[in-house]
């Protein structure tokens, strides 16, 4: 009876694995045929030609490359944003037990606690009160409300896990604080805070309603230009930019993926 059980939970297993590699897969493997072929007609299972003009009109429109950049520019200016507001907090919300703490650990998540559209609708009366609709700030601090958990959380979670004995021992070698940090604390806190960065580059690189919301039709990035892609060019070109978009965010955890899969991230929402 003990062997039967084991072949059938063998068999599961497989089954299980086989259907996460289809829906995985699966639609990664249709986009990579589809970026590079000519056309693909009912009942040919394989294309009916090879071509890179698809990836060659992408390269060479000017709004799709302007998308490009947009996404890049944006990404990097809400990350370095961010990062100067938020691992300061960061670092105090580890360090210190201050009034009102919990309320704001708590309230970080409230920007992420109800659908964003409604978030970004009530945002508008004062971006239009404040001239930042269609514009580059704007779209920015739309940008920051996806990034600031990780940005706070995660880096909180890996200063608290610094040991203090060894901050300690440092200083009673003669040691300045500003040395104990950036020898002992900054280096031990380096790996959360590096996931947190990852996580908040992809979060405003693929955000898309806000942007589309606050952008348009100035800023149009590579997530909401994708709604054109689909409704306004062939499938192929709309196939060639999902595929460059899906190249950062894989690029960027395989480099992480360490941390992530060692609990790295998990970990940084256990403050206490």
């Amino acid at each position: 009876m003990t062997g039967i059980a084991a072949v059938v939970r063998r068999i599961l297993t497989v089954i299980f694995i086989v259907a996460l590699l289809i829906f995985i897969v699966g639609p990664l493997l249709w986009l990579a045929i589809r970026a590079f072929a000519t056309s693909w007609t009912y009942p040919h299972l394989l294309p009916d030609g090879w071509t890179l003009k698809w990836w060659r009109t992408v390269f060479a429109n000017p709004q799709l490359f302007s998308s490009m950049r947009l996404s890049v520019a944006f990404a990097v200016t809400t990350l370095l944003v961010s990062s100067a507001i938020c691992l300061p907090a960061a670092y105090a919300f580890a360090r210190f037990d201050f009034p009102g703490r919990r309320i704001f650990l708590i309230g970080l998540f409230a920007t992420n606690a109800f659908p964003k559209t409604g978030l970004f609708v009530a945002l508008a009366a004062l971006f239009y009160a404040f001239n930042l609709m269609s514009t580059f700030a704007g779209v920015v601090i739309v940008h920051l409300l996806g990034t600031i958990v990780f940005m706070t959380w995660i880096p909180a979670a890996a200063f608290a896990s610094v040991p203090r004995s060894l901050e300690e021992a440092a200083r009673d070698a003669g040691a300045s604080r500003f040395r104990v940090f950036f020898t002992i604390t900054l280096p031990m806190a380096l790996p959360g805070i590096l996931v947190a960065l990852i996580m908040s580059f992809l979060a405003s690189f693929d955000e898309a309603q806000g942007t589309y919301l606050v952008g348009a039709p100035v800023f149009y990035t590579m997530p909401t230009t994708m709604y054109s892609l689909v409704l306004n060019y062939p499938r192929q070109v709309a196939a060639v930019f999902s595929i460059l978009l899906s190249i950062p965010s894989v690029i960027l955890l395989m480099l992480v993926r360490k941390h992530v899969m060692g609990g790295q991230l998990a970990e940084g929402f256990q403050i206490r």
